[in-house]
């Protein structure tokens, strides 16, 4: 008897019949492949949500046997949530020893976070310019989890820690509180920094490789595993993270310093603080180097300097002035101590007999600075100076500060090797040759030059009564760099309109810039003589540094307007 045929697709092996889709269609070959491959998928994707699952359970675990889970983590920002006080108080790290095994709770920044093992973290702490080492340890009262986060914590971020201060048998290399640490029992970030940074600030503590002059925007690499130094261009393009370096830090309090010193040694003297107008309406002295902005309607001008201000109200009859205030150049000068802005120190005052009684004062405000700059701000000037090795500036004693004639300058430049006329102004590589001299001869790193050459002076300086061709005038210099440029003024309007007549190039004594200054003469003015100090000069020369944009937050040259 004859068996019957299989039914069509049937098996003849007795398999299970092939898959089909929805209409009972058997699968091709790749529909089948796909099949299965969204099969593994949807296995892998369960097996995952399982894993991820398993994980979250086991944080949730950990995360509820977090003996610290209250005393470390991210803080919500500061002005966003409703304001509680804590009523805790914040303390300074500069007095860290009045709170040797006191717990103690500070605002700082983390330098560096280092996870040394799963029980053990490091963290380097800034506040102001000092640093302090703390140590998170795990233990039965702080988690493992606090010190893997506190050791992650992003360099930069703000923090707010609480914790005790204890004394280190052997002093801390990397710290500058050498003999304490701290040990944290609580950390939070007030604020997290982005990683990674354009700058790293602890390049911007390394000195420059050069006088950063020049166009370098890529950091220049030293020999093999050293860091790169960093140029002047890249960190003046990241000032904001560049200024946080504690050189740069001293820089800027000891040019504070500066001015109120300044301010401390002249009020005492009597002088009265002003401020003038830095709009102008017309170019004054000369018109060179000025510039023009728009006013409304009309063409203005920023000032050059107070100059004409000054000895106006000298004429009004305030006998001594001094002000701090910007100054504008526009000159086109890319060299290591020129700025477009940057900040006078000016003064001016009635004298009785003679131009040198304004010099003394002058002298003797400069010797003050230094000596307190020494006494008040050594911890700054010590700081910078390690970076930037320089001699230590030598002083004369008060009346004693070299005051050579520019003849005799001039003198010793030639006996030197110089070659030079008479009455030629000194290029900046003779005035520092000048200072060695100096220095040599004298033993001082500042002094003044008196007598210049009338032709190289303003149109309002003195003329000198010993020679027609040279001027009641001087320049005072630190480390043979020129700070100061002052002189006797002329005070009778019928001699300054014939000098201004006179003056090459010829100034309009009537000219809309000049013709006010002019006649405040006309009605009785005493002699009188002042000068004009750079301020980010003194701050350069002072700390040795090789570049004066260093002692602008914000410089502005023929090449730089931002930040």
């Amino acid at each position: 008897m004859t068996e019957p045929a299989p039914a069509a697709g049937a098996s003849s092996t007795g398999d299970a019949p092939p898959p089909v889709d929805e209409n009972g269609v058997p699968l091709t070959k790749n529909a089948l492949k796909k099949l299965q491959k969204d099969k593994e998928k949807a296995e892998k994707k369960a097996a995952a949500a399982a894993k991820e699952l398993a994980i979250r359970q086991q944080k949730a675990a950990a995360d509820a046997a977090d003996v610290s889970k209250e005393d470390y983590g991210e803080l919500p920002l500061i002005g966003s949530k409703d304001f509680k006080p804590t009523n805790t108080p914040r303390v300074d790290l500069s007095n860290i020893a009045d709170f040797e095994d006191k717990e103690v709770t500070f605002r700082c920044w983390v330098e560096n976070a280092r996870v040394q093992s799963a029980k053990l973290a490091f963290l380097n702490l800034r506040q102001g310019l000092n640093t302090v080492q703390a140590v998170v340890a795990a233990s039965e009262k702080l988690s493992k989890q606090m010190v893997k986060f506190s050791g992650s914590v992003s360099t930069e971020s703000t923090i707010v820690v609480t914790g005790e201060i204890k004394r280190v048998k052997e002093q801390i290399k990397s710290a500058s509180i050498k003999d304490f640490e701290v040990h944290i029992k609580r950390l939070f970030v007030e604020v997290k920094a982005d990683s990674p940074m354009p700058l790293q600030v602890e390049d911007a503590e390394r000195p420059l490789p050069s006088d950063g002059v020049g166009d370098e925007e890529e950091p220049q690499q030293t020999e093999a595993g050293a860091r790169p130094l960093v140029s002047l261009n890249v960190r003046l393009n990241n000032r904001t993270l560049d200024l946080r370096a504690k050189i740069n830090h001293s820089i800027f309090v000891i040019k504070s310093g500066v001015c109120a010193l300044f301010q401390e040694f002249l009020s005492q003297k009597g002088f009265t603080l002003i401020h003038t107008p830095k709009i102008l309406g017309a170019a004054s002295e000369g018109g060179a180097n000025v510039f023009e902005l728009k006013y409304f309607d009309r063409p203005a001008y920023l000032a050059q300097s107070p100059q004409f201000y000054k000895q106006m109200l000298i004429a009004s009859r305030f006998q001594k002035v001094m002000e701090i205030g910007p100054v504008f150049r526009a000159e086109n000068s890319n060299t290591a101590r020129h700025l477009t802005e940057f900040t006078g120190l000016d003064l001016e005052m009635e004298f009785q007999e003679n131009y040198h009684e304004v010099m003394g004062v002058l002298e003797d405000l400069m010797l003050f600075i230094f000596k307190e700059l020494k006494a008040r701000y050594k911890k700054e000037t010590d700081l910078v100076r390690s970076a930037y090795h320089v001699d230590e500036f030598k002083l004369p004693e008060s009346g004693k500060v070299p005051r050579i004639p520019f003849t005799e300058g001039i003198k010793m430049l030639r006996e030197a090797g110089e070659e030079l006329g008479d009455y030629d102004d000194l290029s900046t590589p003779q005035e520092k040759h000048l200072g060695r001299l100096v220095l040599e001869k004298y033993g001082s790193d500042f002094y003044t030059l008196d007598q210049f050459p009338l032709a190289i002076r303003p149109a309002y300086t003195f003329p000198s009564p010993a020679d027609p061709l040279l001027s009641n005038s001087y320049d005072m210099f630190m480390r043979g760099q020129e700070i100061c440029s002052g002189a006797q003024r002329i005070h009778d309007a019928a001699l300054l309109t014939k000098m201004m007549i006179a003056h090459d190039p010829p100034i309009d004594p009537m000219g809309a810039g000049t013709k006010d200054y002019v006649e405040s003469f006309k009605y009785g003015c005493p002699p009188h003589g002042g000068g004009g100090f750079g301020l980010e000069r003194i701050v350069q020369f002072w700390l040795g540094l090789p570049n004066i944009r260093m002692c602008s937050l914000f410089p502005r040259d023929p090449n730089r307007v931002v930040p």
